[in-house]
C-alpha cells in the first residue's frame, strides 16, 4: 500500500511539474541551462512535495503531511534543479540523451530519497538508494516516452507522469524491503499501513512513543480508545523494548504488560488498534 500510494502520488506530482513548466513559459531565458535549472525545480517540487505527503495521508497524519511535505518539497526543487541541467549537459556533451537522462534524473532521485529517509522512520541511506534507481529508470522512461509519442508537449507530460510514478515507487519499495523492523496495522482505521522502525533501533536512540496524538507522539493512530502518549519503544541496536505508560493498557498477544522486549510476529493491542510487530534477522 506505501509503494502504491507513493507511486500515485510521484504520478501527481510529475503532471502537476508537467502543468507549472508550461504555464510558466522560458522564452526570456537565453541559457538553456538556467531553463533547465527552473524547469527542473518546478518539477522536482511538485514530485518531492506529493511523494512527502503520500504516507502523511496514508497514515492520516496531518503533521507529518505538513513536516515531509515542506521539507521535500524545498529538496525536491533542489534536487531538480540540479539533476536537469546535468542531464542535459551530458546531453550536450556525448549526445546521449537515454543516458543522460537517466543519469540526471538519477541524481534528483537520490536527493529526494534522502530527504524522504530524514523526514520518514527510514534510515536515510535507503530512501537514496530507492531514489537514485526510481530517478534513473524514470529519466529513462521519460526520455522513450518523449520520442515515442509525437506531440512533444504529450510527450513531455507523460514521460514526467512516469518518472514521479517511478521515483516515489521506488524509494517505498527499496525502503520496504530492507526494512529490519516494523509494525503492521491488522485492525483499526489504519489496516493495511505499515510503520518502519528502523531509524528508531539504533542503541541510544531516544525512544519514542506509540498514541493518538501527532503533537505528542511520533507513531500515530486515529484511535479514541488510544491515549495521545499510549507507550514508548525504545531499540539497543538489536530489539526493541515496549512500555506501557496508559490507563486502558497495552496487550501483547492478548496478554496485559508493563514492560516487555518484542519478539519477531507478536500482536500488540491498543485501544482497538491491533499490529503485529515483525522483525528480520
Amino acid at each position: 500500500m506505501r509503494t502504491y500510494y507513493s507511486a500515485i502520488f510521484g504520478a501527481i506530482g510529475g503532471l502537476i511539474g508537467w502543468q507549472a513548466s508550461n504555464l510558466l513559459g522560458l522564452s526570456f531565458i537565453r541559457s538553456i541551462y538556467l531553463s533547465e535549472a527552473i524547469v527542473g525545480a518546478l518539477v522536482g517540487l511538485s514530485i518531492g512535495l506529493l511523494i512527502g505527503v503520500a504516507e502523511g495521508v496514508l497514515t492520516r497524519n496531518f503533521v507529518q503531511v505538513l513536516k515531509s511535505g515542506g521539507f521535500n518539497c524545498l529538496l525536491g526543487a533542489v534536487a531538480g534543479a540540479i539533476g536537469l541541467p546535468i542531464s542535459e549537459f551530458l546531453f550536450q556533451l556525448v549526445g546521449a540523451g537515454m543516458i543522460g537522462r537517466a543519469l540526471g534524473w538519477g541524481i534528483f532521485g537520490l536527493l529526494l530519497g534522502l530527504a524522504q529517509g530524514v523526514t520518514g522512520k527510514s534510515q536515510a541511506w535507503k530512501g537514496a538508494l530507492g531514489g537514485l534507481i526510481g530517478g534513473a529508470l524514470g529519466g529513462a522512461l521519460l526520455e522513450i516516452a518523449r520520442l515515442l509519442l509525437e506531440d512533444p508537449l504529450l510527450g513531455k507530460m507523460a514521460g514526467l507522469v512516469l518518472l514521479g510514478a517511478s521515483t516515489g515507487a521506488f524509494i517505498s519499495l527499496i525502503v520496504t524491503l530492507l526494512s529490519r523492523a516494523w509494525l503492521e496495522v491488522t485492525s483499526g482505521k489504519l489496516k493495511g499501513s505499515e510503520f518502519i522502525l528502523d531509524k528508531f533501533l539504533a542503541k541510544g536512540h531516544p525512544a519514542i512513543a506509540l498514541g493518538s496524538s501527532p503533537l505528542k507522539s511520533e507513531i500515530v493512530f486515529p484511535d479514541p480508545d488510544i491515549a495521545p502518549q499510549h507507550a514508548l519503544l525504545t531499540g539497543d541496536g538489536s530489539r526493541f523494548t515496549i512500555k506501557d505508560i496508559s490507563l486502558s493498557g497495552t496487550f501483547i498477544n492478548k496478554h496485559r504488560i508493563e514492560q516487555a522486549q518484542l519478539v519477531n510476529r507478536q500482536t500488540i493491542r491498543m485501544g482497538n488498534t491491533e499490529m503485529v510487530y515483525h522483525e528480520k534477522r
